[in-house]
């Protein structure tokens, strides 16, 4: 400013001198083109302040851009990504997006007003430090939101193999449950067949008519063998039967049981058996034969 009213003082003060020795017309002349020289001035002083200002307010638009930034940092820092809803992600997307945009669109400015000050007297070294400083703030800003927006891609990422990892595992336990539940109940079909036994009680007549003894007249009574059949039998199971009503008073136990395993109660009229060992008891034969009157 100093600079260009010494320009004005000193063509002023040309006019004035030359005035003194010129014509009229000459001295308008020479006001005409201080005229012109001084509107080329002052023109250049509002383009150059107009440039100024936008350099600041992008400068302050720059610094404000960090400030979010900051805040989205912070945000991904502190948050588990992993439990953010999906409204939660997708606003925390959009809000990295819109600074995305907003920093190209500041280094688009920033490019064009460079390209203005470059062809203009004013540009100094002072100015190009200035923008590129501003370069430097826009790439790190932009660095940034790059790194954070791959974060958030990778938390997606994490999450979509967590939950195939989660869906895995409860494919592979539901498989091994059914697995168990099939082991369990095959255990337990062995189990059953393990403890099935077969019992019959009848006259010797009876017991001849289904095939289970054999026998005649001056010959001992014997279990024939083989396998009975069993439609002859009643079907139980050794771990449930303990005992027998026989309803008789007289009893003959024809199948071979260890002693001590079993015991015969006299109930008066009739008689009955009581099982005491189980596992010794049907450990020679799982069939019992029994005999009465």
């Amino acid at each position: 400013m100093k600079h260009i009213k010494f320009i004005i003082a000193a063509v002023l003060l040309a006019v004035v001198v030359t005035a003194c020795d010129g014509d009229k017309q000459q001295r308008e002349q020479q006001v005409a083109n201080l005229t012109n020289v001084n509107q080329s001035l002052v023109d250049s002083l509002a383009r150059a302040n107009a440039e100024k200002d936008t350099l600041l307010a992008l400068m302050t638009e720059i610094g404000d851009g960090l400030v979010k930034i900051k805040d989205m940092q912070q945000i991904v820092a502190s948050s588990d990504l992993s439990r953010e809803t999906s409204s939660q992600k997708q606003q925390l997307r959009n809000d990295m997006r819109l600074i995305q945009q907003s920093i190209a669109e500041k280094q688009q400015r920033l490019a064009s007003l460079e390209q203005r000050l470059k062809s203009g007297e004013n540009y100094n070294e002072q100015l190009k430090r200035n923008i590129e400083s501003l370069k430097a703030q826009l790439a790190d800003q932009q660095t940034i939101i790059a790194s954070l927006t791959s974060q958030l891609a990778q938390a997606k990422a994490d999450i979509t193999n967590l939950r195939g990892n989660v869906d895995s595992l409860r494919v592979a336990n539901e498989a091994v449950t059914e697995q168990r539940e099939q082991a369990r109940e095959e255990t337990e079909r062995t189990r059953d067949e393990l403890n099935v036994c077969y019992y019959i009680i009848g006259t010797k007549k009876e017991l001849k008519a289904a095939k289970v003894i054999e026998g005649g007249f001056l010959r001992r009574t014997k279990i024939m063998e083989g396998d009975f059949e069993r439609s002859s039998f009643t079907q139980a199971d050794k771990r449930q039967l303990t005992s027998l009503n026989l309803h008789s008073k007289k009893v003959n136990v024809l199948s071979k049981h260890p002693d001590g395993s079993y015991q015969i109660i006299d109930n008066g009229t009739t008689k009955s058996l009581r099982i005491t060992n189980a596992r010794a008891f049907w450990e020679l034969s799982n069939y019992l034969v029994i005999q009465i009157n």
